[in-house]
């Protein structure tokens, strides 16, 4: 029988290195790992699971290490043994870490990711137009349930509207805006932005948010949060439709803290001449990854410590199968 021969016993480290970053869906390393111990070695000793996840959402730079909690097959650093074992050690957790991070942000169930509403930049008639009327089932958009802007006389004024995502860590793909249509004004004129811009990050500091009233608008954003993603600008339509933005790539959200800039007004108000920005619905599509993963010491330079918990990923993934299973009876 022929023997098999092991190509990357005939490359040199570099070029075994760039052959394996090519491969982009982690279920291909994750099978590169299993084809044999010295293949998973190499994986390891190299982080090639983290630096995908770094391609992958190049958020993740800003942690400052890695934890397990609740494996207890894992083994914790000691300050005893060899330096070589305990940085072996340290090289596997990474791996560990990384590689269910990069499976489970893509595999995940996808859901809506909104949890409430912060602050708008101004309301025009509060509490009747507040920002927590955006959040209301879409099909209420046929009554008078919508946030509204104060109205202003030059076009070129922003809005933004705020809101907490359900988890301090998320992966966005889609944000879902309906401008609204004022059927009850003459004409039914909808009063959308001429374009939007999204913004991903976290608080300076958890007492940012804490005593924060809907009513009221947040100090300057660039004081309050700190931005770890900004989208490229996109049009927005002057129609009453819940309009769909889709992100270039899925953005992973550390902080749990997502912003819609709402730039350039076109719809004036016949009774004042003003120009308005209305909004009657706003949807956030991702994925949720807590309580999997959980971020700890989020600090205002925005490293953090990036956290797996062992119990909480397995029963996430038997509750996914058992909802997996209850589809197909479904279906059946």
């Amino acid at each position: 029988m022929e023997a098999c021969m092991d190509f990357m016993n005939r490359l040199d480290l570099d070029m075994s290195v760039k052959v394996l970053m090519h491969l982009k869906d982690p279920s291909d390393l994750a099978r590169v790992s299993s084809v044999s111990r010295s293949w998973r070695d190499f994986v390891i000793a190299n982080g090639l699971f983290k630096q995908l996840c770094l391609r992958m959402f190049p958020q993740l730079s800003k942690v400052a290490h890695v934890m397990e909690l609740n494996n207890c097959g894992a083994k914790e650093p000691v300050e005893v043994g060899s330096s070589h074992s305990m940085e072996w050690e340290s090289l596997a957790r990474d791996h560990r870490v990384y590689a269910t991070l990069a499976r489970v942000c893509t595999s995940f169930h996808v859901r809506g990711c909104i949890s409430e509403a912060i602050s708008a930049s101004s309301t025009d008639r509060y509490p009747a137009e507040t920002i927590d009327n955006t959040l209301l089932p879409a099909d209420i958009v046929s009554q008078r349930a919508y946030w509204s802007s104060k109205g202003q006389s030059n076009p070129a004024v922003p809005e933004t509207l705020t809101y907490k995502l359900v988890s301090e860590l998320c992966v966005i793909t889609e944000i879902y805006i309906r401008p609204f249509e004022a059927f009850f004004q003459p004409g039914s004129p909808i009063y959308s932005a001429r374009s939007v811009r999204f913004r991903m990050g976290h608080p300076k500091s958890p007492n940012d948010l804490g005593s924060h009233l809907l009513g009221d608008s947040l100090p300057s954003a660039d004081d309050t949060f700190v931005w770890t993603y900004t989208s490229p600008e996109f049009p927005m339509a002057q129609e009453s439709c819940l309009q769909t933005f889709r992100l270039p790539e899925p953005v992973l959200c550390i902080g749990g803290i997502l912003q819609i800039e709402l730039l350039g007004r076109v719809q004036t108000q016949e009774t004042d001449g003003l120009f308005y920005i209305c909004i009657s619905h706003v949807h956030v599509v991702g994925r949720c990854l807590s309580p999997a993963f959980v971020v700890e010491n989020l600090q205002p330079s925005g490293t953090f410590v990036l956290k797996k918990d062992v119990v909480e990923l397995e029963e996430y993934e038997s509750g996914e199968e058992e909802y997996g299973s209850g589809e197909e009876e479904d279906e059946a």
